[in-house]
């Protein structure tokens, strides 16, 4: 049995993804084990934090890392490092940044809820938000036009949840940050290759530990180690109430070394979801298919069309339905407003596919 059954919380199947809100991800045995180790330890945390940044070096080909207690972490203090470089006494005045070179130029389309705002993370590291844009339209010069004597970097937001089209790619963000100076940030906190961005040059990259990486609740930042050094001296400004505990980094460094040796599982997941398919299609008014991840990475997710007159039920009411129950079932509904519902088979344990065929058939069928 569980630990969170045991404490008497309802069982979770998680089909929704790597998400925050049902605890990210399981980890493996071998991440577990770092975790209790870590946890009945001692070490003196400063080493630590160098150690886990020369880990994340070398997973990432970045000059240097900086652990952190996830990627929303790391926006914050990735904003103070730019602002305040290594001088102790700005970064004791963060957030307050009068003054200051304070200002993050963001895509209009990027400025996101991810379960809380890009915005506000930035705000937090001190940072002055300057979006540029429309939300479906951003050119260059609309971000030439925005830099001014206080700009201090440019974000980039790669994630899902932001406006996939009519932006300005990263690599031309890039080049207006290097012609004129500039520290240049990605936001990659989802995405699932950790050297990618460093060799494109970003100076600054942030990710999850808990995400692709299947780490523990944790974040790391990688890049030019003038900015690391900077982002871990955070720690004794705006970073101390997010700090990172020793058990998150020994389970993010095993994360880390585990990482290169998993192979992919693209064709498992079709075969995974493509048996829940033709389970689902026979039932009227479900109609399902594969879809690979809007963001362009290697998932394959069952997508269900719900049509509300021949089924008997409204995506939303089956939505609810599932999450109501005990198991409680988790699907991604970013599309349930047009009746779109989809299983993402990456948290999935085995067998758990047949599970939500079950309950779905049940529940249309007036179970």
């Amino acid at each position: 049995m569980g630990i969170f059954k045991q404490l008497g919380l309802r069982e979770i199947i998680n089909a929704s993804g790597k998400m925050t809100a049902l605890g990210a991800s399981a980890v493996t045995d071998e991440i577990a084990q770092a975790l209790k180790d870590a946890a009945q330890d001692y070490v003196d945390i400063d080493e630590l934090m160098e150690f886990t940044g020369k880990v994340i070096s070398e997973s990432t080909g970045a000059e240097d890392g900086c652990p952190t207690c996830g990627a929303a972490a790391g926006i914050a203090i990735s904003t103070a490092a730019v602002i305040t470089g290594k001088n102790l006494s700005l970064i004791e005045r963060i957030p307050n940044t009068a003054g200051l070179r304070n200002e993050i130029i963001v895509q209009k389309g990027q400025l996101v809820h991810f379960g809380a705002s890009i915005g506000q993370m930035i705000q937090i590291g001190g940072g002055h938000v300057v979006e540029v844009g429309q939300a479906n339209k951003v050119e260059q010069e609309h971000m030439e036009q925005a830099i001014t004597e206080n700009t201090a970097a440019l974000l980039y937001v790669k994630s899902h949840h932001a406006v996939q089209k009519g932006m300005q790619s990263i690599e031309a963000m890039m080049e207006v940050a290097q012609r004129n100076g500039l520290p240049f940030i990605i936001d990659a906190a989802a995405e699932e290759d950790f050297q990618k961005y460093i060799a494109m040059g970003a100076d600054i990259v942030i990710y999850s530990g808990g995400k692709a990486l299947e780490g523990p609740t944790s974040g790391l930042i990688c890049g030019k180690k003038e900015w690391m050094e900077a982002c871990r001296m955070q720690y004794k400004g705006v970073g101390r109430p997010m700090k990172v505990g020793k058990e998150a980094m020994a389970g993010l460094i095993t994360a880390l070394r585990q990482y290169p040796l998993r192979t992919s599982n693209g064709e498992q997941q079709i075969a995974r979801m493509t048996h829940l398919c033709n389970r689902l299609e026979a039932i009227a008014g479900l109609t399902c298919s594969i879809k690979q991840d809007e963001a362009g990475r290697e998932i394959y997710r069952a997508q269900i069309q719900v049509n509300e007159q021949r089924a008997g039920i409204s995506a939303e009411k089956l939505l609810h339905l599932l999450e109501a129950g005990n198991p409680a079932i988790y699907l991604r509904h970013h599309y349930v407003n047009v009746g779109i519902l989809s299983v993402d088979p990456r948290p999935l344990l085995e067998g758990q596919e047949d599970i939500i065929a079950d309950e779905i058939i049940r529940i249309v069928k007036g179970g």
